[in-house]
């Protein structure tokens, strides 16, 4: 059951676009976002902030004053990171060797990829990257990715699940529908079936609970999520040996 269960999830993840989670814990070394680091380059400071020129509507350019300098929709201090998200949920945040308490008493999770520091101190604008994650000087946040599941995706794999698991004997477990009938004709009845070799190309899986959560979450039948990459944004470093 567990087995098949697991199968179901990760078929259905992917043909959702391999984007509901949560997926396993990551753990990144991440640089706090720095004062206006998302403007290529202002003209002016004056006591509210820097101006920004942009182009209106009608064509003119104009200067738009940006309040506060922490953050780009803030008029107060915010400090905040960017991850690589969305994320799913905060499994544990270390600084300095010290891990912050969570549930939103030193942080919160701003969708889909900000956390933002929220019990008045601010995230290490360095750290040293030589030293392991967790120990002086250090930062270092885990957490999951991923969409969160609604009660739609939870019948979806229900479905999946119980449907490969038909057909189970001692010897075997899974589904034993034969992919090669689409025709049936005996004693005067006749049935026309779909052919599941065509359902399975198009990113369905022919059980009614599962396609229409697909068709709802995927319509376009997209094999993974969207991403836009800046040369301009830091990546989070992440530690992949030893």
């Amino acid at each position: 059951m567990t087995r098949l269960q697991k199968a179901a999830t990760f078929i259905l993840w992917a043909l959702s676009g391999r984007r509901y989670g949560p997926s396993c814990p990551i753990t990144v070394r991440p640089c706090r976002r720095s004062c206006l680091d998302s403007f290529a380059f202002s003209v002016q400071w004056g006591a509210v902030g820097p101006w920004i020129p942009y182009i209106g509507s009608d064509g003119l350019w104009r200067n738009a004053s940006v309040c506060g300098c922490a953050s780009d929709c803030s008029c107060t201090e915010l400090c905040e990171v960017k991850l690589e998200g969305p994320v799913y949920d905060i499994v544990e945040v270390d600084v300095d060797g010290v891990v912050l308490e969570g549930g939103g008493a030193a942080y919160r999770v701003d969708s889909p990829n900000l956390l933002v520091r929220t019990d008045g101190e601010c995230w290490p604008e360095c750290q040293d990257m030589a030293a392991p994650a967790g120990t002086d000087g250090t930062f270092s946040v885990t957490y999951r990715t991923g969409l969160l599941l609604d009660e739609a995706a939870t019948a979806a794999v229900s479905e999946l699940t119980c449907h490969l698991l038909k057909g189970c004997s001692p010897g075997s477990c899974g589904c034993k529908a034969n992919k090669n009938v689409t025709r049936l004709n005996r004693q005067g009845f006749e049935m026309e079936l779909a052919d599941p070799t065509l359902i399975y190309s198009e990113g369905r899986t022919g059980l009614p609970l599962a396609d229409l959560w697909l068709a709802a979450v995927n319509p376009y039948g997209m094999a993974s999520a969207s991403r836009v990459y800046s040369p301009d944004y830091k990546r989070p470093r992440v530690t992949t040996w030893p």
